[in-house]
């Protein structure tokens, strides 16, 4: 799971630094080949649908690990366990965006014709970034990565309700199914044509939320055999390595223009974590290190973009030589991964500690796994 989150918020800090050298006119794709530019710097939509997936079958194990069944899920415990994982870094970040904003520094104002500070701050915090986005154009790139979060949220604000209304398994899965199935209409057909609401609406990015908790729930009711195991494994890496590092290829078949592009990603990554889940498989110890950025990545996701202005604004300073790109590139990983770290230790799991023990304990006591789940 850390793999896969760790890949996933290494495509979307690469295109982030990719937007702004493009932004810059820096010509430093020039004689590069055409798929490794694509593979390496334009998979962050992807890394996106890499990541709810993961987040669907994480939150569907952990709910399962808890209640042990969607009709025993108490909605107000569930809310509470969100809250305090979400809401500290997430205050925080429109607190210092707002401050920002309001001191006119540049690259964090907001263009009045998206409706002004109030109007972002509000969809922000009521998730729905993407669809003020959708209406009225992008917001600052800080705001921007919340489209993603909009999306998650508005799922599990409607999930625990689903299990609570429906609560038979064979029912939700039914729903599910639906959701999945949509998917690619909500990124072509139901996009109407609007470039920002077919990456970014709602429909469109739950299908790999809904895979990944389809997942989770065929692991907790069966024991895979090992065949089955090695299949998934297998079959879930072609499919991913497909998708990400032939994705010109991927887009000629016409998968891209059919919105399916995105389900084949989210299911190559719902295989492999069906693989490793039963398998019971660990990374080697050399290879601990890159898996940092998997366990942060909520945290590196969120406030990566200022590590981002920081070094390309001292690119600038440099005159924008080529030949310090690629230690442009990389020192936006490893200072996002150590800002990720210290807000991590410092913050989010701190208060999310604080906040579930005091959340529960004025509820009805439910046993909590505090920091068992990282979602992003």
């Amino acid at each position: 799971m850390d793999a896969l989150r760790s890949l996933a918020i290494l495509f979307v800090l690469l295109n982030h630094v990719n937007m702004r050298l493009l932004l810059g006119r820096v010509p430093y794709t020039h004689g590069l080949p055409l798929q490794l530019v694509s593979s390496l710097v334009w998979n962050g939509q992807r890394g996106v649908q890499i990541f709810f997936a993961v987040s669907g079958f994480l939150i569907t194990s952990m709910t399962l690990r808890r209640w042990g069944s969607f009709a025993r899920v108490r909605v107000r415990d569930f809310y509470a366990l969100r809250f305090a994982r979400i809401a500290p870094l997430l205050v925080l970040l429109s607190a210092v965006l707002s401050v920002l904003d309001l001191r006119h520094v540049r690259d964090y104002v907001i263009p009045p014709a998206t409706g002004g500070l109030g109007q972002a701050l509000f969809a922000a915090l009521t998730f729905h970034v993407n669809l003020l986005e959708a209406q009225r154009g992008y917001l600052p790139a800080n705001w921007d990565v919340l489209w993603s979060l909009s999306v998650e949220e508005m799922f599990y604000l409607c999930f625990p309700l689903i299990c609570w209304v429906l609560g038979r398994g064979n029912v939700i899965a039914s729903l599910l199914m639906m959701f999945v199935a949509l998917g690619p209409m909500g990124r072509t057909a139901l996009s109407h044509g609007n470039q920002i609401w077919h990456e970014y609406s709602y429909l469109g990015s739950m299908d790999a939320i809904a895979l990944g908790c389809l997942t989770a729930m065929v692991l907790w009711r069966c024991r895979l055999s090992r065949l089955l195991i090695r299949l998934c494994g297998v079959c879930g890496a072609v499919l991913l390595a497909a998708t990400l590092g032939f994705s010109i290829r991927v887009d000629e078949w016409g998968l891209g223009r059919s919105g399916l592009d995105m389900t084949v990603v989210a299911l190559g990554t719902c295989l492999l974590l069906a693989a490793a889940a039963q398998s019971g498989w660990s990374s080697p110890r050399v290879l601990r290190p890159l898996l940092v950025p998997g366990r942060r990545s909520y945290e590196i996701y969120l406030t990566h973009m200022f590590i981002v202005f920081a070094l390309f604004g001292g690119f600038i300073a440099m005159g924008k030589p080529l030949g310090a790109v690629p230690i442009l590139f990389l020192a936006a990983v490893v200072a996002a991964t150590l800002v990720g770290e210290l807000v991590a230790r410092l913050l989010s799991e701190p208060l999310n500690r604080l906040l579930r023990s005091g959340l529960i304990r004025a509820g009805r006591g439910t046993v909590l796994e505090v920091g068992a789940e990282r979602p992003m």
